[in-house]
């Protein structure tokens, strides 16, 4: 039962918030997509939805391109790929969901809205030389992680559907902090997929749960960024009709492909661009003076 109105909720959300984004950029003139923000949605979500991620590669072409200034990466990404991650939530409820304990599925999607909620402000006001920090740590904590998965060292889980009830504790708490780090740019999967293998968990059986609570918290966040900042909505309009298309080719058309190479070039690029948004960080002074252009923060 539980199952179910999770999925229905989903739907909703989805609903809601394209709704709202519509509604937006109808308001400012910036309804129709730019073509190149839709070929990057394509194709990070379609390698997303295989499990390569979409934020870092997404970072990447956006400094690369120039395409969004680097405070307000994060929350552009976050508005923009929020549907296909629903759409990727669903499909893993409905494929993995009813062998997951529900009760443990339920605190980590409340716990990591919760932090989604909290983080838009905390990464709006941030100052730019904290965003490229936080940013480009966050690259190469991804590139460490696909680095494992090239080797096989990723944990490989065990056989659990649930966990006991300190495990429980420290996997809520731990998606209310990634909750928050969504805003920042920090992709939840990863983590979520180590953190649930190394306590004992079919690693299988993280999918829902990351890809659910990153809906609804990427949801939440992303109704408080459209009525608060003054992103490109075109970019995030692209970004989440190029990738619904894509992920939906991913999860039902895709049985095998060599991925291995494009594995490793993905590592190679994203410790590129996490190692140049480190020194550009140290190069910023300890006071960097706010990009009019992008300063649109309301209380």
């Amino acid at each position: 039962m539980i199952l179910y109105a999770l999925v229905a909720t989903l739907i909703l959300a989805a609903l809601g918030l394209s709704v709202q984004l519509v509604t937006a950029a109808v308001k400012t003139g910036q309804l129709r997509p730019r073509p190149e923000a839709l070929a990057l949605g394509a194709v990070t979500n379609f390698f997303d939805t295989l499990g390569i991620g979409s934020f870092a590669p997404t970072v990447v072409w956006f400094r690369f391109r120039r395409l969004v200034p680097d405070r307000l990466i994060p929350l552009t990404m976050l508005v923009g790929y929020t549907v296909p991650a629903i759409l990727q939530g669903v499909i893993f409820l409905i494929l993995l969901g009813v062998k997951v304990d529900p009760l443990l599925l339920l605190a980590c999607m409340i716990a990591m809205v919760a932090g989604g909620f909290a983080g838009v402000p905390i990464a709006a006001r941030a100052p730019i030389r904290l965003i490229q920090f936080v940013i480009g740590t966050a690259l190469l904590i991804a590139a460490f992680f696909y680095t494992l998965s090239n080797l096989g060292m990723m944990p490989a889980g065990g056989t659990a559907t649930s966990l006991p009830l300190s495990l429980s504790i420290v996997t809520v708490l731990a998606h209310f902090a990634l909750g928050i780090l969504l805003s920042f740019g920090v992709g939840n999967y990863a983590p979520t997929l180590a953190m649930l293998s190394l306590m004992g968990m079919d690693p299988r059986l993280a999918f829902p749960i990351m890809a659910a609570a990153a809906g609804f918290a990427g949801t939440a966040a992303s109704v408080r960024c459209i009525g608060t900042l003054k992103i490109d909505l075109r970019i995030a309009i692209g970004l989440t009709i190029g990738a619904i298309p894509a992920t939906l080719v991913a999860a039902f058309v895709v049985k095998e492909m060599p991925l291995e190479l494009l594995r490793w070039l993905v590592v190679v690029v994203v410790t590129y661009a996490g190692l140049t948004l480190l020194a550009a960080a140290a190069r910023k002074a300890d006071l960097v003076p706010d990009d009019p252009a992008v300063t649109a923060i309301t209380d």
